[in-house]
């Protein structure tokens, strides 16, 4: 490993391109990084050691654990793969009429949920033979741009700025427990869900992001708010920079957000100030992932493309120790 003052840790066999996403186990330090150059790495973190490569044979732009020697892909090519790095096995799982943005694996219903940008959200049953494991096509109102689970709700963002929640229990009805629209005026980037499973976090192309909560209630709702961020002045203009990330951590429920300014903010949402600044990325911060007790932060510093197709540095993977005091909320005196 190559350390980076601030930025921590470089692990080493980063991807060849853009990396699109970053998933750790929930039981180990298990990472799974998938990249556009196609392949899905599984890194243990902790002894920056790549455990193993899977080849999609196409774009990833996403990808997630069924357990920790299995995963499922999202491709480019419109399919949904699954893989299993012990046995060496891959299985297509399903196919859209798209290209494949989220995955998702709904562990208490045995079932994996994609969303596509062929505007439909689908369930399949992995264990089901294949051509006979759809168990539900729920149509949309836009293509999927993000995706996010907590407890009972499935959470998923489209253009449009529509955002639907789902509970997991009767997902198969395809009918949505709510539907919203964004409260941020821009384009959706990504949602992620409270550790506590109150409500989700959103952010946009516009350096906002906003919190939301479930509960109707109009006092809960009350609570609701959004900010600005990853935005700084130079030579009297403002530069607004898209946040492309976010991270909860799993033990404090404060979050990371990261954004195509290279830079890394950890947030405390409940007393609405910011903890710690982590800068700058040599590029943009595409993707971001704790570990299962928050000890770890795993950031891809990638160009999201966002001024076309330009000079940039190259993709890396960043392992950094997080200090509590860094995470830990810090209460109002």
């Amino acid at each position: 490993m190559t350390d980076t003052s601030n930025f921590g840790q470089q692990l080493g066999s980063p991807p060849s391109d853009g990396i699109s996403g970053l998933r750790f186990s929930t039981t180990n330090d298990l990472l799974l990084a998938c990249s556009w150059d196609g392949l899905a790495r599984l890194y243990d973190a902790r002894h920056d050691t790549l455990r193993g490569s899977y080849s999609h044979q196409a774009p990833l732009l996403d990808a997630c654990f069924q357990d920790n020697s299995t995963i499922f892909t999202a491709g480019l090519d419109s399919l949904v793969k699954r893989y299993d790095f012990f046995g060496h096995a891959e299985a297509v799982i399903g196919q859209h009429s798209q290209p494949v943005r989220c995955v998702e694996y709904l562990k208490d219903q045995g079932l994996l949920a994609s969303g596509s940008w062929d505007n439909t959200l689908r369930l399949w049953d992995p264990k089901s033979p294949p051509g006979k494991n759809c168990a539900s096509l729920i149509p949309l109102p836009g293509k999927v741009f993000s995706m996010a689970q907590s407890g009972t709700r499935l959470v998923v963002g489209t253009s449009g700025r529509h955002v639907l929640i789902y509970d997991i229990r009767s997902i198969k009805s395809g009918q949505p427990e709510q539907v919203r629209e964004s409260s941020l005026k821009y384009q959706t980037r990504c949602i992620r869900c409270y550790p506590n499973g109150t409500g989700y976090a959103l952010s946009s192309i516009e350096g906002r992001v906003a919190m939301e909560y479930f509960d109707n209630n109009e006092q809960v709702q009350s609570r609701k708010y959004a900010f600005k961020c990853h935005r700084r002045s130079e030579a009297g203009r403002d530069l607004v920079y898209p946040v492309n990330a976010i991270a909860f951590h799993p033990v404090f429920g404060t979050f990371a957000t990261g954004g195509c300014d290279g830079v890394v903010n950890i947030w405390d949402g409940e007393h609405k100030k910011r903890l710690y600044q982590i800068s700058k990325y040599p590029t943009s911060v595409a993707a971001m992932a704790f570990n299962a007790d928050g000890s770890l932060l795993a950031v891809a510093a990638s160009y999201t493309h966002e001024n076309g197709d330009v000079g940039h540095p190259p993709d890396n993977l960043y392992l950094r120790q997080i200090n509590e005091a860094e995470v830990k909320p810090k209460p109002r005196k």
